[in-house]
């Protein structure tokens, strides 16, 4: 195959990566702290032996996956009336601690888990801001977060939630699609974080205007593939016409 028929097939399996991106962003739509994901692709200019062009003056061109890029709007917060359900209006992570060390999240919907520890959806103890897990005790009944994520009932001061920052967030990997795994940045305390007790942070994709890209990809994959089909006719006319000279 020649050089067309190499950089379409580059273009082919990156667009369906990208169909795959969107498509995983549409699942995710109702997730909550859910963070749209955007594939980063580059151009690649293939080295020529013996010159620096290709023949014809023009450069080989061939499509590269480069990273994937995080969109790290807040989504809308939503009211629920429950009182473990925490949003953080503004910057910033609650951090849980999981078997693979401590993990960071936008999902703020807690609840009380074996041993009266404050957990995540997963059953990951939530952190306080002294490195402790948050424990709830049966006789504290009216439980209360205020804003800067200190949390209290009726019989005291229970812990004050830790959020954290980070100068990096794209270097954050993530982690199913609520955690997120530090991967080697460093969090940062938030002094005065914006905490919302009865409010959940719902996902930043926006389902309409995700369903219109992903229905563009599709079209560019289908274009693609039938310039690939056509490519392939092209060539497999010209082997014949040279075969029947031959003969």
């Amino acid at each position: 195959m020649d050089s067309p028929g190499y950089i379409i097939l580059s273009r082919l399996s990156l667009q369906s990566r990208a169909t795959e991106v969107l498509a995983h962003n549409v699942a995710n739509a109702d997730t909550p702290g859910f963070r749209a994901q955007r594939p980063v692709f580059a151009e690649f200019i293939a080295r020529q032996d013996g010159g620096t062009a290709a023949p014809g003056g023009r450069p080989v061109a061939y499509v590269q996956d480069r990273a994937t890029w995080r969109e790290m709007e807040p989504g809308s917060v939503q009211a629920t009336g429950n009182p473990l359900d925490v949003a953080i209006s503004g910057e910033g992570f609650f951090a849980v601690e999981t078997p693979r060390g401590e993990r960071f999240t936008r999902a703020g919907r807690f609840s009380i888990g074996d041993g009266g520890r404050l957990v995540d959806m997963q059953g990951f103890a939530v952190m306080g801001a002294e490195g402790n897990a948050i424990a709830i005790c049966p006789n504290d009944t009216r439980i209360t977060i205020q804003g800067d994520g200190t949390v209290r009932s009726e019989n005291g001061t229970l812990g004050r939630l830790r959020v954290v920052t980070f100068g990096n967030p794209q270097a954050l990997r993530a982690e199913g699609d609520r955690l997120f795994d530090p991967a080697g940045e460093a969090p940062q305390a938030v002094e005065r974080p914006a905490v919302v007790q009865g409010a959940l942070e719902g996902s930043n994709v926006r389902p309409v205007m995700e369903m219109t890209r992903l229905t563009a990809e599709l079209r560019e994959f289908q274009f693609a593939a039938q310039f690939a089909e056509r490519e392939g006719e092209r060539l497999s006319t010209a082997v014949e016409r040279i075969l029947r000279r031959r003969s």
